[in-house]
């Protein structure tokens, strides 16, 4: 089918063969009549399969351009099991500055099956390159990195890993398939949070891994069901229903993004903002040249530190303090004592999460409205 927006909200639309409900229906059983007590049907049971499930991770992989995906109760069981697919003592290449839940889920796996685990900058194709060597497993990548928003070139990051013989993840979240599509570039595997952008009303957690090659497909299968990490009936009715505006919601967040990042980077009491729609971001090329968008994520930093983070978030109205992203609200949150907390404040400073670092997830807000708020904060502190 035509466009990845006709596809979006074309997902799951008049597939009702019961009753010809063009919504289709939640499917909220556990078990699936067999005819044949040798023989399962399409459905048995809920936790090996589901149609609703099914619906979704067919649209999804079609976004994505990938050969399927699994969908796993939240992002975080999306990488978890991934992690399945490796020996013990595999070599892990991963960004430095990923999402702290990501870290910790690797360093806690690393410690129990002997990983050899790297933290390196991918952002700096030099330093990936040393940190690939001949015997590395798996490159785990995010790009844009949360919340520094660093970039990675994709083409040249697989081509390195191709080299080095290792496997490619791509923590997809922030941009969603309506904004970045890693597999065009190589990549092995896609993962999103669907808690996020993609499901945009905040109302449920998931996640989905996307695998290029149908034998990786049917493995994380084989293992989301094996370990029961798959996600509810009505959690993929949200999802799939966040799915059929979500090219529309992405790219009205990514230009409001813009808007408000151009009114702070032009505030004087504002050391650094992050965003990669800006010129003189580091990665805004490679960002123009791989992305659909910028996304809805903004970092900026405050002279000052955590206090005066502390006093700007409180001072907001319209952003809301959350722990998380993608959402029609616009959220806000201080990463450095909430979603990366569970960082060293060593691992913390490598990564460039100073104390006085905010996050913005700007929604469907008026930017106009947003950069109102964001002015009279910055006014108080």
């Amino acid at each position: 089918m035509s466009t990845s927006r006709t596809r979006a909200v074309r997902a799951g639309i008049n597939t009702d063969p019961g009753h010809g409900a063009v919504i289709a229906p939640v499917h909220v059983s556990a078990a699936y009549r067999r005819e044949d007590p040798a023989q399962p049907g399409v459905y048995d049971y809920a936790r090996t399969g589901q149609p609703g499930r099914a619906e979704l991770g067919k649209a999804l992989a079609a976004l994505e351009g990938t050969a399927g995906a699994v969908i796993t109760s939240s992002g975080m069981a999306a990488i978890d099991i991934l992690l399945n697919l490796l020996p013990n003592s595999a070599r892990i290449v991963c960004a430095h500055d990923c999402y702290g839940g990501t870290r910790r889920i690797f360093d806690a796996r690393s410690a129990q099956r002997g990983f050899d685990l790297v933290y390196a900058d991918c952002s700096d194709l030099a330093a990936l390159e040393a940190a690939l060597t001949a015997d590395t497993a798996l490159l785990f990548l995010e790009t844009p990195s949360n919340p520094r928003l660093r970039l990675t070139d994709l083409e040249e990051a697989c081509r390195l890993a191709r080299q080095a013989g290792a496997l490619v993840a791509v923590d997809n979240t922030i941009l969603s398939p309506a904004l970045q599509r890693p597999a065009a570039y190589g990549a092995n595997f896609v993962i999103n949070s669907l808690t996020k952008i993609i499901n945009g009303h905040s109302d449920m957690v998931g996640g989905v891994i996307c695998a290029a090659a149908p034998a990786h497909v049917e493995e994380l299968g084989w293992w989301a069901n094996a370990a029961g990490a798959v996600g509810g009936a009505f959690d993929a009715f949200l999802a799939l229903r966040g799915l059929r505006t979500l090219p529309i919601r992405a790219r009205t967040q990514s230009d409001s993004a813009l808007q408000v990042a151009e009114t702070l980077s032009r505030h004087p009491g504002i050391l650094r903002v992050d965003y990669p729609g800006l010129k003189d971001h580091p990665g805004h090329a490679i960002a123009a040249r791989q992305q659909d968008g910028f996304g809805p994520l903004i970092s900026l930093e405050l002279d000052g530190g955590t206090e005066a983070a502390r006093r700007f978030v409180r001072s907001l109205e319209l952003f809301t303090l959350a722990q998380s992203l993608g959402g029609v609200e616009s959220l806000c949150s201080i990463p450095a004592t909430m979603t990366h907390a569970a960082m060293t404040p060593q691992a913390r400073a490598e990564a460039g999460i100073a104390d006085g670092l905010v996050r913005l997830s700007v929604g469907l807000e008026s930017p106009r409205d947003l950069c109102a708020d964001l002015d009279q904060a910055i006014a108080r502190i």
